[in-house]
């Protein structure tokens, strides 16, 4: 994994102390979870090993990682276990991506419900996607999806929105042919948007009217049955952002898009430029401009910049990667196998990963010096120092 010259972690362990006692009562256990952890990633209070190589003389120390699902540095490995394990579910059809969004008035209030209203989402936008491909004037077919949330925008603002990506087509009704959509084309996204706008509100007044809703600030007037309808009656007569990206070129494409959107979180450390107690300055893409260099660069006074980066910490056991219909988890397997029969298709031949031929004590990684096997001499627990003398790697543990 490359080094980058500023970090995340770096922000956190310089900056963190002052600005957790800056806001002392008004930061979430859960996020100085993610704080702590983040800033402990690789680092000789988690522990780690020591690696030499069996043909030369190198040695290098790796610390382990804090693996907390929002830690820039953790999700690369992360992705490729899961990437591999969904490679065998790839079909050889059309897959599409599309792309559902929460007005600004909604998120308002997701933001002090995260957790029922991004599960709202879910909820609303699969069954949406499910509704329409049933429909015989549309597909006619039960199809299935992968959903992944995001909750930020490129300048680390509050911006919920649903990533899904669907097959290009389902199965039949009676479950005994394959329905494919017609190529290039999946579903009218005017449609999606309507449905999903329909189905998003009835469950919004649905979970005000159970009482799981807590409004706060300027919101606290919508506590009122009648506010709050006369708050959202207004989103019933505008489009929401619905929208398809045209197919990928295969099944291919399909895991690595998959594989930069499922584990990412809101800012990576290669965006950053530089830091200091005043200020963050970091890469951004500002869609406002019609062309297609977006990239310019954001300054944010430091204590916002960790106030923004820390907004989009989960819940926790919150299941930011889910999976619908033929591809909910339960009957996966099954409906895969199905599917692939009705095609006439053989399972993908998945190539023979490193993992299977490590032995125990060696690493996956060659020595850097002569490409010889690494074998772990050493291993030491969270506060201890290794007893041999290396430099520090940035390999996780």
């Amino acid at each position: 994994m490359p080094k980058f010259k500023l970090e995340i972690a770096d922000i956190f362990r310089t900056h963190g102390p002052a600005w957790r006692r800056a806001n002392r009562g008004h930061v979430s256990l859960s996020q100085l979870k993610v704080m702590s952890s983040i800033e402990a990633c690789r680092t000789e209070a988690l522990g780690g090993h020591v690696a030499a190589c069996t043909k030369c003389n190198h040695h290098h120390i790796a610390y382990n990682s804090c693996k907390n699902r929002h830690c820039p540095k953790c999700q690369g490995p992360a992705a490729r276990d899961w990437m591999a394990a969904r490679a065998e579910d790839l079909l050889p059809v059309e897959y599409f991506h599309v792309v559902f969004t929460l007005p600004a008035e909604i998120a308002r209030i997701a933001y002090w419900n995260k957790k029922a209203v991004y599960g709202l989402l879910f909820k609303a936008s699969a069954q949406t996607v499910m509704t329409i491909a049933a429909d015989p004037k549309r597909l006619g077919a039960r199809v299935g999806m992968t959903s992944v949330l995001h909750t930020w925008g490129s300048a680390l603002t509050h911006h919920p929105h649903i990533h899904m990506i669907v097959p290009g087509g389902g199965l039949s009704k009676d479950g005994n042919r394959w329905i494919a959509c017609k190529p290039g084309f999946f579903l009218h996204v005017r449609v999606l948007s309507r449905l999903f706008r329909r189905l998003f509100i009835e469950g919004l007044l649905a979970l005000h009217h159970a009482g799981e809703l807590t409004l706060f600030g300027d919101l606290l007037g919508l506590s009122d049955p009648q506010a709050f309808a006369a708050y959202l009656a207004p989103l019933r007569k505008i489009e929401w952002v619905v929208y398809a990206k045209p197919p990928f070129g295969g099944p291919e494409a399909v895991l690595a898009y998959l594989s930069r959107y499922t584990h990412r979180v809101a800012i990576s450390n290669s965006r950053l430029i530089n830091a200091d107690a005043n200020t963050v300055a970091f890469k951004w893409k500002d869609y406002r401009i019609k062309s297609d260099d977006r990239q310019s660069v954001m300054r944010l006074y430091t204590a916002e910049f960790i106030r923004r980066f820390l907004i989009h910490v989960l819940p926790d056991r919150f299941h930011r990667i889910r999976h619908y219909g033929l591809l909910a988890s339960s009957k996966r397997k099954v409906n895969i196998a199905k599917v692939r029969t009705l095609l006439g298709a053989q399972p993908p031949k998945l190539e023979d990963t490193p993992a299977a031929e490590v032995i125990p004590l060696t690493l996956r990684e060659p020595c850097p010096d002569c490409g010889g096997a690494m074998r772990i001499i050493e291993t030491f627990r969270r506060g201890q120092k290794p007893q041999s003398r290396a430099p520090p790697q940035e390999a996780a543990a």
